[in-house]
């Protein structure tokens, strides 16, 4: 699998809807024309109407007269985020995508408790990487959100990612505790709450997985490496999850993986009831689409 067969996987998705909120932003509406001529799903675009009409004139002329594009005005951002938040409340849309607005604003829309998208479990970032090399997805989380995650959030984070991977086909998804070494070291949480969520996944607690840990990262996805340290499991070598164990791990993994190994990727934040695209100015206009994909597949038709 890479992330073309999700893009293809995602025009396959019928009745596939994204809210956009506050949709006046180049880039993001150059990734949704992309998603519209490609047929992989519907918008619903809230924000300054004459703003978006302009800038859609400007990058996908030929959009303004899509049925695939709704615009429904918005008199501020801070609107647009409640507006494109309540939209997928009430199942009119299946995923969220940010605009042209500060994380921290649509992230308080999503957290509302009234008409937000809350369901209990903690929000991670899940990111798909297609790395040269690797005839697999590889998934890296939490690399955006939480900062140094306790345990228990340790197992959220890793039922997230479970939940997005098995929604593209990802049959039983290995999960790799990333840390140092590859021995439970007491000075090293890393290590000790990776042996924890090993044993926690032994006996049932966190399903839908194969849990193994800790590994470095070069044991958990290089064969050779795990068979050069004398490492046997079924995780070690073939990991399609790698748990990172905080913020700058992740963020670090991240960006090595896109600046010196050219890799490719596509991000959703999930945990909330439906997947969320948070693209940066800084993604290519291929990454938003993979982003979208990501979001599309891992959204629930109801």
């Amino acid at each position: 699998m890479n992330l073309q067969s999700l893009v293809e996987k995602a025009t396959q998705k019928a009745n596939s809807v994204v809210a956009v909120a506050a949709a006046e932003d180049k880039e993001v509406l150059e990734a949704v024309g992309m998603a519209v001529d490609k047929q992989m799903a519907d918008f619903i675009l809230f924000g300054d109407k004459e703003k978006i009409e302009a800038i859609l004139g400007e990058v996908a002329p030929h959009l303004l007269s899509n049925d695939a594009l709704r615009i429904k005005h918005a008199a501020s951002p801070v609107k647009a985020c409640e507006l494109a938040v309540k939209s997928v409340r009430e199942n009119e849309a299946g995923a969220l995508m940010k605009g042209n607005v500060p994380t921290a604003v649509i992230l308080k829309a999503v957290l509302n408790k009234e008409w937000g998208l809350r369901t209990g479990n903690v929000l991670s970032h899940v990111a798909a990487f297609e790395i040269a090399g690797f005839d697999q997805l590889i998934f890296v989380t939490d690399a955006a959100m939480n900062i140094a995650p306790d345990i228990n959030q340790k197992v959220q984070i890793i039922q997230n990612a479970v939940a997005t991977a098995s929604s593209i086909g990802v049959t039983m998804p290995k999960v790799a505790p990333l840390a140092a070494v590859e021995v439970v070291n007491p000075s090293m949480q890393a290590t000790v709450d990776a042996a924890s969520l090993t044993m926690m996944n032994q006996r049932g607690q966190i399903k839908n997985c194969i849990v193994d840990g800790p590994l470095a990262l070069d044991n958990a996805v290089s064969k050779h490496a795990a068979e050069h340290k004398g490492i046997h499991s079924d995780v070690a070598g073939q990991a399609d999850i790698l748990l990172v164990p905080n913020i700058e791990t992740g963020n670090a993994l991240y960006k090595s993986l896109i600046y010196f190994a050219k890799a490719k990727v596509g991000a959703v934040i999930a945990g909330a009831k439906a997947p969320i695209v948070l693209t940066s100015r800084a993604d290519s206009a291929e990454s938003k689409l993979y982003s979208l994909a990501l979001a599309i597949c891992s959204a629930t038709n109801e």
